[in-house]
């Protein structure tokens, strides 16, 4: 979404109400330092403006500080700009707790990734050309075409078209969130998540990637999918892959569990080329 720029932005800063926290707060999860998490937030901001993901005041990132409290980037500003200073800070509710600015106005969609994956800590929402193109036309990036894919991402599934800022984005979300990390949002752009601010950054720079590749595909009349036994030894590689890292496996990101119930596409064996 393009953020709404802000029509009066205060003049000083000297009311701010951040506080630096790197100790254990007062609920069930650990805090972790803001003062590098910010910095964190702030060079992905920038590296998605550098990319081109996230032009004009688009795009938006978050992380969370804690069990009670997620740090975001603020609306109405270029990601390009931003400085860890121009964050906010908001609890679960949406609630804004601290930063001069507002916060982005699409948080409610990134709280509900976060209330839905306790094992998430970042999400980064964005607008890459070729994976909003795909999103745009009503496809879903959901064919086995590169053996990379299949291990980081499996497929990425395309939500129904919400009105971006309302609670109908969270709603559209709710059935992928489980069994996917990356989601394509129709006629809107993309989301990803992740174990950090690096990682849900990666994801959408495969994404993006992928869509890249598959429009290739599609030029040049259709392409050779992996299925039987290769698709299977890549989704048992990527099974063994996440379970040796103590993270987590869910069949929508490429596995071959027994639970593979969630929304949208799933990969097995027998995967067709559509």
């Amino acid at each position: 979404m393009t953020d709404t720029p802000l029509t009066h932005m205060p003049e000083t800063r000297t009311e701010t109400r951040t506080m630096i926290v790197c100790e254990t707060a007062e609920n069930s999860r650990p805090a972790r330092c803001e003062t590098k998490l910010r910095e964190e937030l702030a060079a992905c901001s920038a590296d998605l403006h550098a990319l081109g993901f996230a032009p004009g005041t688009s795009g938006n990132v978050s992380v969370r500080l804690d069990g009670a409290r997620v740090l975001a980037t603020p609306t109405g500003c270029s990601k390009r700009v931003i400085g860890p200073e121009d964050l906010v800070v908001v609890d679960m509710d949406g609630h804004q707790l601290a930063g001069t600015r507002h916060v982005t106005s699409e948080i409610d969609m990134h709280l509900a990734i976060y209330k839905a994956r306790p094992d998430v800590e970042a999400v980064v929402h964005a607008h890459p050309v070729y994976a909003t193109g795909f999103a745009s036309s009503g496809l879903a990036l959901d064919q086995p075409l590169c053996s990379e894919v299949v291990m980081t991402l499996g497929t990425i599934p395309l939500a129904p078209y919400a009105t971006t800022g309302t609670c109908e984005v969270r709603q559209t979300l709710a059935p992928y969130l489980q069994h996917h990390d990356a989601v394509l949002l129709a006629n809107h752009g993309v989301v990803t998540y992740g174990d950090s601010v690096m990682d849900a950054l990666m994801k959408m720079e495969t994404v993006e990637h992928f869509a890249q590749i598959c429009l290739v595909v599609r030029q040049l009349g259709g392409g050779a999918t992996l299925e039987g036994k290769h698709l299977t030894d890549l989704l048992q590689a990527r099974a063994a892959y996440l379970q040796k890292a103590g993270r987590r496996v869910h069949w929508g990101n490429g596995t071959n569990g027994t639970n593979g119930t969630g929304a949208g596409p799933q990969l097995s064996a027998q995967t067709q080329m559509r």
